[in-house]
């Protein structure tokens, strides 16, 4: 589709790239990862055809379309949010409205002259056409779309320019992927997605047609959408095959290798020159001092290309609060006829890292406003705990900033015993790097003040924190030293995030906003999203288990109201796997074989049943905090257990199917 050869790219007096050889074919998955300032958003440019190259070539295959999506900055004005999107297929509906001009022209015309016949030929061929590209879907696929990225039916016919730009972007968004280029490049498509429109953006992805090119701080995102990862680094590029985790660990081995080949060369200069310098002056051995000296200066040296310094970052722990940290009891909050919250009641206790999760307008910024003590109950009681101290970090904190100030000197003042080498190290973390510590606070951008502001807030924190979208305009290094500083931080944090695994790492309970309630699940995201499913609803399978993938899909028992159990008679299964099947059709097994497959039916039965008891008491256990080591001990020991009762029900079934056949045949 797409081919750089040898292409290379400057910014001003700084080269982004040099000698980049690479070939995009169709239906390829890309993620392109690299830190900031790297060029990525450079090569999506270069991609989709607004920037040129400064050396090489771009080859771009004829019919191929390229859809481009920045980060920000689009915004969308004069049609209502529907028809801004029907926009994209103009051709397909001026293809409609001469399809009803024809058929009125047909009416008109006689069946035995010319001209019908003209009018019905050219008639059927645009139906074919219509038909052939789904014109008759089209508003189907809008509301899809649209549902799916989080518009509500009556915003659908709201005006774009109502919206604000995280919305104006999900609205550009949602265009593009009507469009179905053959070629789509997103850059950072996660920013104003909540984590149910990246749910549903990942499972559209998946499906997509053609081949696609995306740039995301969301590492979940990458490794279930992308199977080749391209990073740009120390001014080349380097090709992975595989998500992001895979990459991480290629990108390891790699080095690894690097390292290791280096060394050996390393030993040969070593030996060569060792030779050269105790022979050079000896006539008896001139040639081979000779070879040797050429043996050097064909060598192609390896270089071991310097790593970015990895920064750990550990703020001041705080003092310790009682064990109820705060308690909701009965709470209802309105905003005029508005119903926010009506009866919730809870408990966090000291230690708890609560993510709240729900649909974007669920109230999950109201509900952390009412713990912060910023917004009033309309009704019910609040009960802050024993010796608390609440820090809030709102999604426009930067506002709170003295804008005059510099930096470094406002940093400075907030932490005096800090060293300014450790300071610009953790402003380094959080992208101020070099000239930028000296910057105004009031010339920065909205994504640079919202860094510093939660940087300000880690430097000294309270022993409850509520982090309102922490995670905005941070790439990975950044979220990692946030996540390792939390992880570390012995008070209690209530944080929304729209960021998968950064809640998944951090959180040991999950509050679902959402309908005027509040839901409360133990564990972290995974944890609640297998609660979600439905345990009760279905037989457990490997698909069911975070981070594994089961070989074939079981298939859903929720219309019976209830699953199958190894111990009764059905199997709730629609046939063997073809292996087993294969291996057992026709045949009578061996009594010896059919003997030892029956007592391991047996002992299958009773390993699930244990472990479905022992799984039990961890998450009755979970109901009751502790500590939040034991609740991550707990809930890492009930991910164990959910993973081997999926393996053996997988084994149990195909022991039961292996021996079903069998049992027909004796009948016989």
């Amino acid at each position: 589709m797409i081919q750089l050869a040898n292409a290379g790219k400057r910014f001003g007096h700084k080269l982004l790239f040099e000698n980049v050889d690479w070939l995009i074919t169709p239906q390829d998955r890309i993620g392109l990862v690299g830190a900031n300032g790297t060029g990525k958003s450079t090569v999506m440019k270069i991609l989709a055809g607004l920037e040129t190259l400064d050396y090489g070539s771009i080859t771009i295959a004829k019919g191929i379309s390229a859809g481009y999506l920045p980060q920000d900055g689009l915004t969308l004005a004069g049609q209502t949010v529907f028809a801004e999107c029907m926009s994209v297929f103009d051709e397909l509906r001026a293809m409609e409205q001469e399809m009803e001009g024809l058929t009125r022209s047909m009416a008109e015309l006689s069946h035995e002259s010319p001209e019908y016949s003209q009018v019905a030929d050219r008639y059927h061929r645009l139906e074919h056409e219509f038909q052939t590209r789904d014109g008759y879907a089209i508003e189907a696929k809008v509301g899809t779309v649209l549902t799916g990225l989080g518009f509500r039916k009556e915003d659908w016919t709201r005006l774009t320019d109502e919206f604000s730009g995280g919305w104006q972007m999900r609205l550009a968004l949602a265009k593009l992927l009507l469009q179905q280029p053959n070629l789509l490049l997103l850059d950072e498509p996660t920013n104003h997605l909540d984590l149910e429109a990246r749910n549903w953006l990942e499972e559209y992805l998946d499906a997509y047609p053609y081949a696609f090119v995306l740039i995301s701080h969301d590492r979940y995102f990458l490794d279930v959408t992308v199977k080749k990862t391209v990073e740009i680094w120390n001014k080349q590029v380097f090709f992975y095959t595989g998500n992001y985790d895979k990459y991480l660990a290629e990108k390891t081995q790699r080095r690894e290798q690097l390292e290791a080949a280096y060394r050996i060369q390393r030993e040969r200069i070593e030996q060569l020159e060792a030779f050269i310098s105790r022979f050079r002056y000896q006539a008896t051995k001139a040639k081979q001092v000779q070879s040797r000296i050429k043996e050097l200066e064909k060598m192609e040296r390896i270089e071991i290309p310097l790593e970015e310094k990895t920064i750990h970052f550990s703020f001041p722990q705080p003092k310790p609060s009682g064990r109820i940290v705060a308690e909701f009891k009965n709470v209802a909050k309105s905003y005029g006829p508005k119903e926010v919250f009506r009866n919730v009641n809870f408990m966090i206790e000291r230690g708890d890292r609560v993510a709240l999760v729900g649909v974007n307008g669920a109230g999950k910024s109201t509900l952390i406003k009412l713990l912060a003590g910023i917004e009033p109950l309309s009704a019910g009681e609040y009960k802050p705990g024993h010796n608390v101290d609440t820090d809030y970090f709102a999604q426009d904190q930067y506002k709170e900033l003295n804008q005059d100030a510099r930096i470094l000197d406002d940093i400075s003042d907030l932490s005096a015993r800090s060293t300014q080498t450790e300071l610009r190290s953790l402003l380094g973390c959080f992208l101020f790097q070099a000239d930028d510590v000296f910057k105004r606070i009031g010339v920065l951008s909205g994504g640079e003040r919202g860094r510093y502001a939660l940087l300000r807030l880690l430097l000294h924190p309270a022993n409850f924190l509520l982090l309102d979208e922490p995670t905005n305009h941070l790439d990975m290094r950044a979220k990692d030293v946030l996540l390792e500083a939390l992880a570390a931080y012995s008070g209690t944090v209530v944080l929304v995030s729209h960021d998968r695994y950064f809640i998944d790492k951090l959180s040991t309970r999950v509050f679902e906003v959402g309908d005027g309630r509040v839901e409360v699940y133990p564990g972290n995201y995974e944890d609640y999203l297998w609660r979600k499913q439905g345990r009760s609803a279905h037989v457990p399978t490997l698909a069911d288990v975070p981070g594994r993938e089961s070989s074939r899909k079981e298939p859903s028992m929720a219309a019976s109201g209830h699953a199958a159990r190894p111990t009764e008679s059905g199997n709730g299964n629609q046939g063997p796997s073809p292996s087993v099947a294969d291996e057992s059709k026709g045949k009578r097994l061996n009594p010896i074989k059919r003997k030892q497959m029956e007592d391991r039916l047996k002992e299958l039965e009773e390993e699930i049943a244990r472990s479905e008891s022992a799984m039990a008491q961890c998450e009755t256990a979970l109901l009751t905090f502790v500590s939040a080591q034991e609740t991550q001990k707990k809930t890492q020991e009930l991910g164990a257990l959910r993973a081997d009762v999926a393996d053996l029900m997988t084994e149990w079934e195909q022991v039961s199917q292996a021996l079903e056949p069998a049992d027909s045949a004796d009948a016989k």
